[in-house]
């Protein structure tokens, strides 16, 4: 390092993007406890507070809320007025902070992570030996966040916008359709089309019986009568004839994806559809050297890639395999018409026909 020339502006700029960085890591526990003590959702609506207003309508010891309302403010989280003294949480922040329902919520996400730093010293084993970590040897965190943190985004957009894109999908569906969801984790996927299309029967997959255990739970809860859940895997679930195959967001966690994607071929109807969603990714690297790739990339990581390496045939696609690798994976499964039907800001909708 010593005979090396330094760039002072370049290290500088560097030290100053680490500290956000630093910022982002230690704040992300305090959104946890945000969402889990009431914070955002007593600041919502309310306007101008002071961190005693914040801690009593919350229910909470207002010395801990005052720290924490410092450092949401300092990370533009809630804002400060000085001369008052109150933090006030804007409209679009308890968009995507305090309202459950809305598509923009994302404090699962936050849930998710801190699993993360659970099942760190697994997965740093797996960078020595080569090998995997299951999904289902996560901490439970991640079963939940992953599902709170999809749910919003399946909610604004699959029944509005991805199923009317695929061909002739929707209309099957309202008329009664036979629809196979797989690796449907929690269920969120699966209950969301059922209580749409009433007169479909739907059948949530997944290896993990935790999981559906609680879709079970779920499907129970929200009431819906035409869709049932079994454990399974994406190379050995039941039934054939289905007119829909949902894969959400799982692919690419597969060992095999290319043998789920010859079963899922063999179990369509000859008229049926294979809807798969991905995280959105470009078919290079420099594409995704961004800031929803970097975020991506570190779920792949984390998450992804083990689960695949610690499967058979571990392809481990890993979470930015791209569009173009992706449509090579279901086409080698039997398929011969493979399309990108919509996106999102940080979702492809391929269609694949058979």
């Amino acid at each position: 390092m010593a005979a090396t020339e330094i760039d002072p502006e370049k290290l500088e700029a560097f030290m100053g993007q680490a500290v956000t960085d630093m910022g982002a890591v230690i704040s992300a526990p305090l959104f946890v406890i945000g969402e889990r003590m009431g914070l955002y959702k007593a600041m919502a609506g309310a306007g101008p507070l002071s961190s005693a207003e914040v801690a009593e309508r919350a229910g909470v010891a207002e010395r801990s809320v005052r720290e924490w309302l410092r450092n949401q403010a300092a990370g533009g989280y809630v804002t400060y007025d000085a001369e008052g003294d109150t933090y006030e949480l804007p409209p679009e922040q308890a968009m995507a902070l305090a309202d459950e329902e809305s598509p923009f919520y994302l404090l699962g996400a936050y849930e998710l992570i801190a699993s993360l730093y659970a099942d760190e010293d697994k997965i740093a084993s797996a960078f020595k030996t080569g090998g995997g970590m299951g999904w289902h040897e996560h901490d439970h965190r991640l079963f939940e966040g992953t599902e709170r943190f999809f749910r919003p985004g399946y909610k604004g957009h699959l029944v509005a916008e991805w199923i009317p894109a695929l061909e002739g999908v929707e209309d099957k569906l309202k008329e009664g359709a036979k629809v196979a969801d797989i690796g449907c984790g929690h269920g969120a996927s699966t209950i969301l089309m059922a209580e749409a299309f009433p007169a479909s029967e739907f059948h949530g997959f997944d290896y993990h019986p935790a999981s559906i255990e609680r879709a079970r739970e779920a499907a129970a809860e929200a009431g819906v009568d035409n869709v049932d859940f079994e454990v399974a895997t994406a190379k050995d679930y039941p039934g054939t004839g289905y007119d829909l195959v949902a894969v959400f967001d799982c692919l690419h966690d597969m060992g095999d994806p290319v043998g789920a994607s010859m079963h899922i071929h063999d179990t369509l109807a000859p008229d049926g559809t294979w809807l798969i969603v991905e995280p959105f990714a470009g078919d290079r690297v420099e594409d995704n050297l961004n800031p929803v790739g970097r975020v991506f990339y570190g779920a792949s990581t984390m998450i992804c890639t083990p689960a695949s390496l610690d499967q058979e045939v571990g392809l481990a696609l890993g979470a930015q395999a791209g569009e173009k690798r992706l449509a090579e994976v279901i086409m080698s499964g039997g398929f011969t018409d493979v399309r990108r039907a919509t996106e999102t800001p940080f979702n492809l909708i391929l269609e694949a026909r058979p």
